[in-house]
């Protein structure tokens, strides 16, 4: 048992988490959870405007190959047994294919999003309505800036479930305290320091109940002393693997899939029992979303 210190911009809370060392730390028997996934179609994607320092207006987009390496995602979900379920991409959105920003779901409940720049404002509305006919326990429309999965991030199972948040780029404090409030889970608030890494899906990979692995220097030292303490078995990804999106990977609890060209992780996920899958996303990349970018979980 742990009690974590985490940050916030009022106060200092605590949270009592349980965690199993004979699971934390084995390397064998991983096993795999069929997950509902939800993604949207490049139909529109391009690269028109910039709203982070991936982003290049000078470096052109390739409609063409940007869609068969997002099918080339999709198909693996599919192989892998997960369900995907699709939304359409509307016109004049062309980050909407970034679908974990479209929301946060946890136990059937949802919560909308609120985006930081006007360029991505239309989005909301757009996930908003396709949550609301997903067949959801609730949805709940967001009052505070909040990027969805880009910055939210579900950990653990029953009593030991919490929520990662990210901030500093995104995503405000205030949206952590209104996710604490809907879905009654800790909310561990974590400061992203590095503009590169502006969501937390950038920095930082959930790949089971227990294990995370994260990129250190893309958090502030109270964050890593907090990422420390809660996830002493985590895996910590070299500055390269990061650069590449490694970690903005989707894992199903045994297959992680993740950017080819984040090598070492690969490695690293290897020794711990994992099985990368490695995927190019390298047009996607251009806008500054991978792998995990592209994909929401619908927990219901």
């Amino acid at each position: 048992m742990a009690l974590i210190a985490f940050e916030s911009r009022l106060t200092v809370c605590f949270v009592t988490i349980l965690l199993e060392p004979s699971t934390a730390t084995s390397v064998v028997g991983r096993r795999a959870r069929p997950r509902r996934y939800l993604m949207c179609p490049p139909d529109h994607f391009a690269v028109t405007y910039v709203i982070n320092p991936w982003m290049n207006l000078a470096e052109p987009v390739d409609p063409a190959l940007a869609r068969r390496q997002w099918d080339v995602l999709r198909q693996i979900y599919l192989d892998l047994g997960h369900t995907v379920e699709l939304i359409a991409a509307v016109p004049g959105l062309p980050d909407m294919v970034f679908a974990a920003n479209g929301g946060l779901i946890t136990d059937g409940h949802a919560l909308g999003v609120r985006f930081a720049h006007p360029e991505r404002a239309g989005e909301a509305s757009a996930y908003l309505s396709w949550l609301r006919g997903a067949g959801l326990r609730s949805v709940t429309e967001a009052e505070q800036v909040n990027e969805g999965e880009g910055d939210f991030l579900v950990v653990g199972g029953g009593r030991d479930q919490l929520i990662l948040a990210g901030t500093g780029f995104r995503t405000t404090p205030g949206a952590h305290a209104e996710v604490t409030r809907l879905f009654g889970l800790p909310v561990v608030s974590l400061r992203l320091v590095d503009p590169r890494f502006y969501h937390l899906d950038t920095a930082l990979a959930v790949l089971d109940e227990h294990i995370v692995a994260y990129y250190p220097e893309a958090f502030n030292a109270a964050s890593r002393r907090t990422l420390r303490q809660l996830f002493p078995d985590a895996i910590l990804a070299t500055a390269r693997d990061a650069a590449v999106f490694g970690l903005n990977a989707v894992s199903d609890g045994r297959h992680v899939v993740l950017s080819e060209r984040a090598t070492r992780l690969s490695e690293q996920l290897r020794e711990r029992g994992y099985q990368p899958i490695g995927v190019d996303l390298s047009e996607l990349h251009k806008a500054g979303g991978g792998a995990k970018c592209c994909t929401l979980e619908i927990r219901s």
